[in-house]
């Protein structure tokens, strides 16, 4: 095993109605002016912005809004979300939505506690001193940013999808409330899953050794969402299945699930943030599109790993090697993929890059780097062999 260091300080209020106590929350955080973020027009007509604009004006609060947010979220509306909130002395930036709506905020907050452009920290040239305080209100269970470090943000100016993570965008706290996530459309939900189930395995997939305990977790994790996704795809009201997926979001981002292990592998993610930067697909979607053909490339070079996933989060029977037993394991989350109705291959997207566009891709996702990968530290003709596996 890895040393670690498992920091987790967002408070979670999970349960019906708990976007009413946004205004005390707020509050306990000693904040005086929020911004509240959102994306697109669901979250006015279903009355969730003017509940949470009532529970601040219980608490004294002001507030300035700022709607607009896109998956993959716009460099463009974050500059203009800084701007509003230096001019508004904004002092608390409120995230309501799922993760592209978070990382918006976050990178809000991030830009209007410090000077200079935001961009800068997602292409490594600088870092920042400080971040405004966030928190969230979630409405899709996916990306678990609502827990973790990370933000990610698309510059559409040049078709670069970066992340960046630092523990001060971690939320003060993160209202969750099942509730709204029951009229989410089918994609979004099964892309949602996908999302979350890639977070762990990211985690699962490494180069080193892993804990057995952080194992036991990480599987038991897989699982329940596999089977909650089947739930919601023949019964999206669920209730109950709603609250485990949302929770399975959170706890599969905020480290829980790589507790001991070499950090995880991220190549997939890697990967996918270069095609949604070019084409502008659904991140979930993307990660399905993509990880089978990652799989099968790095396979041999951990072929007892993916053996011990085949069998105890698949539950295929074991071959007669590692590789074999692997391989069933590889094509049975594809299966599972194809069961929510999500791609497994660029074609099924929809997608047919030329050979130039594969390689623009592969060399974007090495800027400032190495290589990608911990299984296998992969180069430039190592990703374009991927994305041409999965036409």
């Amino acid at each position: 095993m890895h040393d670690f260091v498992y920091y987790t300080p967002t408070k979670i209020i999970f349960g019906k109605n708990t976007e009413q106590q946004c205004g005390s929350l707020v509050k306990a955080c000693k904040c005086r002016k929020v911004l509240i973020h959102y994306g697109g027009q669901s979250a006015l007509r279903s009355g969730l912005v003017d509940r949470i604009k009532a529970a601040l004006d219980a608490e004294g609060l002001a507030h300035v809004t700022l709607g607009g947010v896109v998956p993959n979220p716009r460099l463009s509306l974050i500059r203009e979300g800084i701007e509003l909130a230096r001019s508004q002395g904004v002092d608390f930036v409120l995230a309501v939505g799922g993760g592209s709506v978070i990382d918006s905020a976050k990178a809000i907050a991030y830009g209007a506690a410090n000077e200079g452009d935001v961009w800068d920290y997602y292409m490594a040239r600088r870092k920042p001193d400080a971040c405004l305080p966030i928190g969230c209100v979630v409405t899709i269970a996916a990306a678990g940013s609502e827990m973790s470090s990370s933000t990610v943000v698309t510059n559409e100016e040049n078709g670069f999808k970066r992340s960046f993570k630092t523990d001060m965008a971690r939320p003060a706290f993160a209202v969750m409330n099942p509730e709204l996530t029951l009229t989410l459309p089918a994609f979004q939900t099964a892309c949602g899953c996908v999302d979350i189930l890639m977070h762990t395995m990211e985690r699962y997939f490494g180069h080193g050794s892993n804990m057995d305990i952080t194992d036991s977790i990480s599987e038991g994790l897989l699982r329940t969402v596999m089977h909650h996704a089947t739930v919601l795809r023949d019964d999206p009201a669920n209730y109950e299945s709603r609250a485990e997926v949302m929770w399975a979001g959170s706890l599969s981002h905020n480290g829980l699930t790589g507790c001991g292990s070499d950090g995880g592998d991220w190549a997939t993610h890697m990967i996918e943030h270069e095609l949604s930067g070019m084409f502008d697909v659904a991140h979930g979607a993307g990660l399905s599109a993509i990880w089978g053909s990652w799989a099968r490339h790095v396979l041999a070079h951990r072929p007892d790993r993916f053996a011990l996933f085949a069998e105890r989060v698949m539950g295929v029977a074991r071959a007669e090697s590692d590789i074999a037993t692997g391989l069933r394991g590889i094509e049975a989350m594809e299966a599972f993929f194809r069961s929510l109705h999500m791609p497994t291959s660029l074609k099924e997207l929809d997608l047919a890059p030329t050979d130039a566009q594969l390689a623009e891709m592969a060399e974007k996702a090495l800027v400032g780097k190495s290589h990608i990968g911990s299984v296998k530290k992969l180069l430039p003709p190592d990703i374009v062999a991927i994305f041409a596996a999965s036409r």
